[in-house]
């Protein structure tokens, strides 16, 4: 257990100490907030080559990667609150019903307490100061918890946060499952938990004990449909560029593709064009193409493999943690990639007969996190967006939505619980308390 500026100690005494610096009123000055955000960004764009190590050390990430995906990510993230934070904070006037003439009513954003981040291996910067920098701009204090999945990330964190920040209103805890449980048994004022749904699960009855509220940002299978009559190539390169991001450890990735039976030989080959023209014809050898994160997820990815036939990729090393970006077309429903989250570099292509089978596909499974439409169709836009549930939607770009600051970001149903990002994140994180004020005379 790491804590800034303390000796080891127990969640609860983290908790404990944090709650008490709360209670002062200091994190609620709009000064420091923004104080703590412009640390934050400091220690991004100061230490962000520390951590771009970390992270290929991890991750097999690409500085390059590292930069876009993660630590530029964020410092804009921390640019579009400082800019518009006192704005909303400002208190929201509210009409009042003439029975109460004479009394004004306003909302006011209230900051919660003391905040859990749990975040996960994946993008372990972004995924762990993006809520961090929201909790603080609400003007709450912080225990932060990087994933042990991502132990350089996590040592690099660790050291680096308590030489920026407010070491009395942010703590750092590193460990694993013994660690995070210890601290799922204290109360906070709320959790945002970003991983799978078996541990959200966890995560949410652990809350439920002190009535805890959550934030859960899951994941889940994220539906590609292509229309016929579109530009393919085009198509090809959009969703190789955001599958294979990350070797496909990504949650809001497209997850499989539907599309019907006479445009998928022609996708497919497009995407195999696609996937030699972003990587060469050996992406082991592409600086840009990182690696799986341990042997665990290496052994069931692989066991993913022969769920069709093979279109490109399939090549693999454990040593190394290597999968070649695969593509696979001829996939029954009922096959092993279609039973899970893949969650790595392996892109299924689907049949159906048409937009109809299409929307009933993706509507008898969990709702996606996210779900991405290619076609010139506004008709097609429109049904998809009417008759299906998901997170958010992308409209011929994956992955896109969740780099504009002002967007929601967030699952619904199995794909998780609340949003943030830009504004939203200050919701989340705050209370908005109801004031009437009624005069006496």
């Amino acid at each position: 257990m790491s804590a800034a500026g303390t000796a080891r100690e127990t969640p609860a005494e983290v908790v404990a100490r944090l709650r008490a610096a709360f209670r002062t009123g200091r994190t609620r000055d709009l000064s420091w907030r923004t104080d703590q955000l412009t640390r934050l960004r400091a220690m991004l764009t100061e230490r962000g080559d520390a951590l771009a190590e970390a992270l290929h050390a991890d991750l097999g990430k690409s500085r390059k990667e590292a930069y876009r995906t993660e630590i530029d990510f964020t410092v804009r993230e921390i640019d579009h609150t400082l800019e518009r934070l006192a704005g909303w904070l400002e208190p929201e006037p509210a009409p009042v019903p003439a029975v109460l003439a004479g009394a004004t009513a306003r909302t006011v954003q209230d900051p919660l307490g003391v905040v859990l981040v749990i975040a996960p291996w994946n993008y372990p910067v972004q995924l762990l100061l993006a809520p961090v920098a929201g909790a603080l701009a609400a003007g709450n204090t912080v225990v932060a918890k990087p994933s042990e999945l991502a132990p350089a990330t996590s040592a690099a964190l660790a050291r680096l946060l308590p030489e920026y920040l407010d070491g009395d209103t942010l703590t750092v805890v590193e460990g694993g499952v013994p660690e995070t449980t210890a601290l799922l048994a204290e109360r906070f004022d709320h959790i945002f938990y970003t991983g799978n749904g078996t541990v959200g699960r966890i995560v949410m009855a652990a809350a439920a004990k002190h009535l805890t509220p959550v934030t859960l940002e899951l994941g889940g299978k994220s539906p590609a449909f292509v229309d016929r009559d579109t530009d393919l190539k085009t198509v090809a390169a959009r969703l190789v560029s955001g599958k294979f991001l990350n070797t496909g450890q990504t949650c809001v990735a497209p997850d499989y593709v539907l599309t019907d039976p006479e445009t998928a030989p022609a996708l497919t080959d497009a995407l195999a064009a696609a996937v030699e023209e972003q990587f060469g014809t050996d992406a082991s050898q592409s600086p840009e193409y990182g690696r799986i994160v341990n042997e665990r997820h290496f052994d069931r990815l692989v066991g993913l493999l022969d769920s069709g036939r093979t279109v490109t990729g399939g090549a693999h090393d454990r040593d190394t943690k290597y999968i070649a970006p695969t593509v696979l077309a001829d996939v029954a429903p009922d096959s092993p990639v279609m039973q899970e989250e893949i969650f790595g570099p392996v892109l299924p292509v689907l049949t159906v007969d048409g937009l109809d089978e299409a929307i009933g596909f993706i509507n008898d499974r969990d709702k996606p996190l996210a779900l991405y439409a290619f076609t010139e169709s506004p008709g097609v836009r429109e049904r998809l967006l009417a008759e299906t549930s998901s997170g958010g939607v992308g409209m011929g770009l994956p992955l896109a939505h969740l780099t504009v600051s002002d967007l929601p970001f967030g699952g619904v149903g199995e794909s998780g619980m609340g949003n943030y990002h830009g504004r939203y994140s200050l919701e989340t994180f705050s209370h908005r308390k109801a004031v009437l004020d009624t005069p006496l005379g």
